[in-house]
């Protein structure tokens, strides 16, 4: 079969075979026809014309209706001219898909049944003869539309002329209409969006909606902020989101529209988890490109994330995504005092040392909480600290638990650190906490702030060994911590330990500074003396004495050392002549000439 103007007339019975005949039509005859070749079932619709041109000017006046694609609508599938010998007539000829049930039975069984047809039937109907006679006509179809005031008649006034263009490349997409659809202001109140409004949107809606860039789906967030399917699908396609389209360091509509979005969908735990990922990315990445940016601070932020945590008590990897989180927005600074005391209301410590307690096996929730341990107590002033009482004994079992790891051996010497300044470790625990110092040493030397910190920690401990032996009378030996420097337990000795790290980081001034300010606290201790001296720690002294001839510091702590590592080398050489010159009270009671240890810690990574 063909379609052509000025066609040639066809003989039917050529290539189908009629099977029956539909009742007559106001324009023609109804056929029901079977094709030759596929056996396909079709109905041509029959039309007597005058002659064939009269034929072919009706042809040229359906040829748009070859076009028209809808639901709705049976399509015309060809449209061709045939001659009827018998009764000497031209016919032009529609054909059409078959449906085994007509409009007409519908009707009728409509009305046995005494029922109401649906309305998408005569819609469908109507816009057939209005499209065939004018497509001007549909102005009318709209204009009625409007004057019933059928909901959101204006949004669909603005898409039927679009979306049922004869031409399929000039109908609007489904993205633009899904658009306007789903996230026009006007729309959103009419009664069809308030029934989707209690259903889930579609995924295949949703990424439509979410293939522009990040003002669009900053848009769509705002518009469908009561979707918790359509935010969580809008924050993952940020996620992967390259970073140049994002518009780092931060779009603080895009901060607070994600705050905006946990808020109101607290309770929903994939919501939050997305929510956290999105921010660590954005806060992450920020401070990775330029570690001077200053991360937001808004007590909204801190509340938002505080409330998380109390509402999903048992989700472990949310709380080490909020963990992160809270790290990056403290560690930037200074907290301000309102921003302190919520921390503190919220019982933040409480927090993370109960959960150091009660999942020591994750590895991830230890790293997290002991970094943001770190961060909440650098720059406090904690007057009490009954909430950090467990702590020691819990960092102690993690470090224990984690040897070779370095990212808690870096996290956790340097909380130990800050606990032993803050008078936080008890005599009891003085010789565990050296041995998991020395251990970190031993086991991450490879990591500066590793070693950096666990030099710190141990010269801590040895200085409140000092205090705890000129001040009280404790029934534990008052030189442990500077005894477990010098022999650990088993007989190994730290002294090589530090001679060792020496040799690594003698090009290092933090390293090497924070040797010295080990050394001067052990030497006080007579007791251990001989042993510093055997080792050569007298040697190694002077040698860093005259490499490190600039830094002040550093210098000062040498020389105090070196001062009574001298004599002590000095009496060991000459057992005979008794105390060497310059050693008497001072040395017996074992107190430095200068106080140490003043400077502030050094930052977690």
């Amino acid at each position: 079969m063909g379609v052509s103007l000025n066609a040639s007339v066809h003989d039917m019975s050529t290539f189908v075979n009629i099977l029956y005949r539909l009742n007559p039509g106001a324009l023609g005859e109804n056929l029901v026809v079977e094709e030759t070749e596929t056996e396909a079932k079709l109905v041509i619709k029959q039309v007597e014309c005058i002659d064939e041109h009269h034929a072919n000017e009706a042809l040229e006046e359906l040829m748009p209706l070859l076009k028209l694609q809808h639901a709705h609508i049976s399509l015309y599938k060809e449209l061709f001219i045939t001659w009827n010998a018998e009764i000497s007539s031209v016919f032009l000829c529609l054909v059409m898909e078959f449906h085994q049930v007509s409009f007409q039975d519908v009707i009728e069984s409509k009305r046995k049944a005494k029922e109401v047809i649906e309305p998408e039937g005569t819609q469908a109907m109507h816009l057939r003869k209005a499209l065939r006679q004018s497509p001007g006509s549909l102005k009318g179809v709209l204009q009625t539309m409007e004057e019933k005031q059928i909901p959101d008649a204006k949004t669909f006034v603005f898409l039927l002329p679009l979306m049922l263009q004869i031409s399929p490349s000039d109908r609007i997409t489904i993205r633009d209409v899904i658009n306007i659809t789903f996230v026009s202001s006007s729309f959103k109140s009419s009664c069809v969006a308030l029934t989707l409004h209690r259903q889930i949107v579609p995924e295949f809606i949703t990424d439509m909606l979410l293939g522009g860039n990040i003002a669009s789906i900053v848009e769509v967030m705002q518009n469908l902020s009561s979707r918790p399917e359509v935010q969580l699908q809008a924050m993952k396609r940020l996620l992967t989101m390259p970073e140049d389209e994002l518009g780092l360091p931060w779009p603080a509509e895009l901060l607070e529209m994600v705050t905006a979005v946990m808020q109101q969908h607290e309770r929903i735990a994939d919501v939050q988890l997305c929510a956290c990922s999105l921010l660590l990315r954005l806060l992450g990445q920020a401070l990775k490109r330029d570690p001077e940016a200053e991360a937001p601070c808004d007590i909204s932020v801190l509340s938002t994330l505080l409330s998380v945590l109390r509402s999903h008590p048992d989700v472990e990897q949310l709380i080490i995504l909020v963990y992160n989180l809270l790290s990056i927005i403290t560690g930037q600074g200074p907290l301000t005092a309102l921003a302190s005391e919520e921390l503190h209301k919220a019982g933040l410590l409480e927090h993370i040392v109960e959960h150091l307690d009660s999942s020591p096996e994750n590895r991830d929730i230890c790293v997290s909480g002991l970094s943001l341990l770190w961060c909440l107590l650098v720059d406090a002033i904690i007057v009490d600290k009954t909430p950090l009482e467990k702590a020691p004994a819990l960092l102690i079992q993690v470090l224990d638990a984690y040897p070779t790891d370095g990212e808690v051996a870096e996290a956790g010497c340097a909380v130990l650190w800050l606990l032993s300044l803050l008078g936080c470790i008890k005599e009891s625990q003085f010789e565990q906490a050296t041995a998991v110092f020395l251990q970190s040493i031993r086991l991450c030397q490879d990591r500066v702030l590793v070693v950096n910190n666990a030099y710190r920690g141990l010269a801590s401990l040895v200085k409140v060994s000092e205090t705890t032996r000129v001040g009280t009378h404790s029934h534990l030996p008052p030189e442990l911590a500077a005894f477990q420097v010098v022999v650990q337990e088993g007989g190994t000795s730290g002294l090589g330990l530090i001679k060792e790290t020496y040799q690594l980081y003698k090009d290092d001034p933090d390293v090497v500074e924070n040797i010295c300010v080990l050394l001067a606290h052990l030497v006080p201790y007579k007791e251990i003396l001989p042993e510093l001296v055997t080792h050569g720690i007298h040697t190694l002294a002077r040698e860093i004495k005259e490499r490190f001839t600039s830094s002040l510091d550093l210098v000062s702590y040498v020389e105090q050392a070196l001062l009574r590592l001298e004599a002590a080398s000095a009496t060991l050489a000459c057992p005979l002549e008794g105390k060497p010159p310059g050693t008497g009270a001072s040395e017996e009671a074992g107190t430095p000439e200068a106080p140490l240890l003043h400077e502030r810690p050094l930052p977690l990574p």
